[in-house]
């Protein structure tokens, strides 16, 4: 009799270890601060892994058979849409072999389905004007307050595909919410010193952030986006910014600063690079700390600005 437990007992470890592991659902994501987002609503119940780092460029991705290898496990994909990662995720998708992850299936998420986007491009939009996003700016992350809509979409989602586990990833999706509004009243009281404040940005990637936080973008470095400045436009925005005495230029870490460094030089500006996604430095950890950290560091430039 002892010997029938004991095997039945193994037998009932290696199936609940088992059955354990299949319970996990692998999720893959475009970028680190979707990673970030969905770690916190699915939990323990999922494992995440995001293709592109925070200190890259996620418009210019090389596809990688890695990636395919990941997509291929994945039970879902989920993504920065607005045509962000249109140079290589469809490579991806095809690659990967997986037909759930495909668009209209169940294990696809654009995470901007529900976002209210900024810059929609209006009228005939081809390459001549750099690289145009005509469905709207892709860098909504950065309006913190789409992060709970970024939360709400992933959670109905895992709900969707796990629908006995709901209720866990509803506790956490309240925990997130909790956090991130007490988080989002700080970082509003520690910019609201400084709304109307002037800026230059290198790229369309702050149009989101300086809305909410009540900056004013009067222009960028790169006049087309992705496409390197003439000295013409250069000249134009170095007298724009002494005219308007604008003395601070954002720019996201992972890219160049020569430019952006030629203007500061004419114009007696500050250039400040910033991490514009989880992981873009090592202070940004999450969701959270990347708002804790750019916030702190503008902070640090707009308090002493003359």
């Amino acid at each position: 009799m002892r010997k029938y437990v004991s095997i039945y007992a193994i037998w009932t470890l290696l199936f609940v270890g088992t059955a354990s592991v299949e319970a996990e659902m692998n999720v893959v994501t475009t970028t680190s601060d979707l990673a970030s987002i969905a770690k916190e609503i699915g939990g323990s119940l999922i494992k995440v892994k995001a293709l592109v780092k925070g200190y890259q460029d996620p418009h210019y991705i090389q596809p990688k058979p890695s990636y395919m290898v990941k997509m291929n496990r994945a039970d879902l994909l989920i993504y920065q849409g607005l045509e962000l990662e249109i140079g290589w995720l469809s490579v991806l998708i095809d690659g990967a072999r997986n037909p759930n992850i495909r668009l209209g299936q169940r294990g696809h998420l654009d995470a901007s389905k529900n976002i209210s986007k900024l810059e929609v491009a209006g009228g005939k939009v081809d390459r001549s004007m750099g690289d145009i996003h005509p469905y709207g700016n892709p860098h909504y992350h950065l309006n913190p307050e789409n992060g709970l809509i970024i939360a709400k979409s992933i959670y109905d989602k895992l709900s969707e595909l796990d629908a006995g586990n709901s209720h866990l990833y509803k506790s956490n999706l309240s925990r997130f919410q909790e956090k991130l509004k007490e988080k989002i009243s700080a970082w509003k009281n520690r910019m609201n010193a400084y709304r109307g404040t002037q800026i230059v940005s290198y790229h369309k990637l702050w149009s989101y952030f300086a809305r909410y936080f009540n900056l004013v973008v009067v222009d960028t470095v790169e006049a087309k986006p992705g496409i390197p400045p003439s000295t013409k436009h250069l000249s134009k925005l170095t007298a724009l910014m002494n005219r308007h005495k604008v003395k601070v230029i954002l720019q996201a870490n992972f890219y160049e600063s020569t430019f952006a460094n030629l203007v500061a030089e004419k114009t007696g500006s500050i250039v400040v690079r910033l991490p514009a996604f989880v992981g873009g430095t090592s202070d940004a950890k999450d969701y959270f700390s990347l708002f804790d950290t750019i916030i702190e560091e503008l902070h640090k430039v707009l308090q002493t600005k003359p």
